[in-house]
């Protein structure tokens, strides 16, 4: 069984600059292809059809048979005879289907690489949201200290009597608020790992890359989907598919061959007998009826197939791709607006300043985090969609 090596050779052509910006990644998605039950299964699987498929050119069984017949009236003595025969198709029958078994060995070695390809493209996926949410919890923990910040000077004013009950309960609000976002980004990354966990066969994950950002930059869409075309197992099945078609059309046709059955044949009668080969032939007049016209059509459907399924996957890909550009665009205008801003502690000087009242403070505040959660959802979305257009790397 060959489907370890097909795959470490189709790592081996990857574009090395994917893997060199993701090593953190890389390292979980080596351990859950190792690890992971449903790959092992499908692998199992491919190596139990492939046996069957290797038995199901096999010659049939040899027929050994004999007669003794002493009864009756005869003066001559008993009469004995003994034969040995073996069966077989036309040769070049079986060259066919082993080439159609060829085919169909690498047709289930695809489905495995479309399984595997799946699987790794949920996990880079939640890596990725996990990346994301780390990004979350450092801005979040820092919004919270400062909110905790603001309420306990909102506290002190209100006990001078400087600030009324209303900002003290917006104050509390506000801290209360970010503290449940920070619970709930736990809780969100605990499940993250959990998924990611199962898919390890119950291992758990480390990714530790608090501090790492992925870049979201892609090559141009031509190069691109030159790229995918060439690598994809999904876009090469549907090749593969084509190429059985063909392969059974080919069997079909050898399949209007002749039959053989050679042998050797032994009667005996008393003193006297006889001995010598057997031959003969089944010529298929009627069993291959109409199969090699339904071969080949099979073959102008499997051909009419592919091409349809290539240009909605070339449509869906060109869409996909100008949606990642578009977005691209947004995330990289607003990510230099506010990287060029210090909003947080303008914000918080200003306010301990008295240059702002806590009502302006804090619905500043509030817009200035609420652009960032936008910029870093434009982000997870970009992950997103970039995992699945580079999927066919993985």
């Amino acid at each position: 069984m060959n489907i370890l090596k097909v795959i470490a050779i189709g790592v081996c052509f990857q574009p090395f600059w994917l893997f060199a910006q993701e090593p953190e990644i890389e390292s979980v998605l080596n351990e859950i292809e190792k690890n992971n039950i449903e790959l092992k299964a499908m692998a199992q699987f491919i190596e139990t059809e492939q046996v069957k498929l290797m038995s199901s050119n096999n010659l049939p069984d040899p027929i050994v048979g004999a007669y003794y017949l002493p009864f009756g009236t005869h003066s001559a003595g008993a009469y004995t005879e003994f034969q040995i025969s073996q069966s077989f198709e036309f040769p070049t029958v079986y060259g066919a289907r082993k080439k159609l078994n060829e085919n169909q060995l690498l047709s289930y070695e695809l489905d495995y690489a479309i399984k595997r390809q799946n699987i790794l493209n949920h996990v880079r996926k939640y890596c990725l949201e996990l990346i994301v949410a780390n990004k979350r919890l450092v801005h979040e923990s820092e919004w919270a200290d400062n909110a905790s910040k603001v309420y306990t000077q909102v506290e002190e004013l209100y006990l001078k009597k400087q600030v009324g009950l209303l900002d003290l309960n917006k104050a509390k609000v506000a801290w209360i608020q970010e503290k449940f976002k920070i619970q709930q980004l736990e809780k969100d990354k605990s499940q993250l790992l959990l998924v990611l966990k199962s898919l390890n066969n119950g291992k758990a994950i480390v990714l530790d890359a608090s501090e790492w950002i992925p870049s979201i930059d892609l090559m141009n869409k031509d190069s691109l989907w030159a790229n995918k075309t060439l690598k994809d197992p999904w876009l090469n099945q549907l090749e593969q598919e084509t190429e059985i078609a063909k392969q059974q059309l080919k069997l079909s046709k050898n399949n209007s061959l002749p039959q053989i059955t050679a042998g050797y044949n032994y009667q005996g009668i008393k003193d006297d007998t006889y001995s010598g080969i057997y031959a003969g032939f089944t010529i298929p007049l009627w069993s291959n009826r109409n199969k090699v016209k339904a071969a080949k059509s099979n073959v102008v459907f499997k051909e009419t197939a592919a091409d349809y399924r290539k240009q909605s996957v070339y449509l869906g890909f060109e869409k996909q791709y100008n949606d990642y550009h578009l977005l691209q665009l947004e995330f990289n205008e607003y990510k230099l607006i506010l990287d060029g801003m210090n909003s947080e502690e303008l914000l918080l000087k200003a306010y301990e300043l008295g240059e702002i009242s806590f009502i302006e403070y804090h619905m500043e505040l509030r817009f200035y985090h609420d652009a960032i959660d936008t910029m870093l959802n434009y982000q997870a979305e970009l992950y997103a969609i970039q995992s699945d257009l580079l999927k066919h790397n993985l």
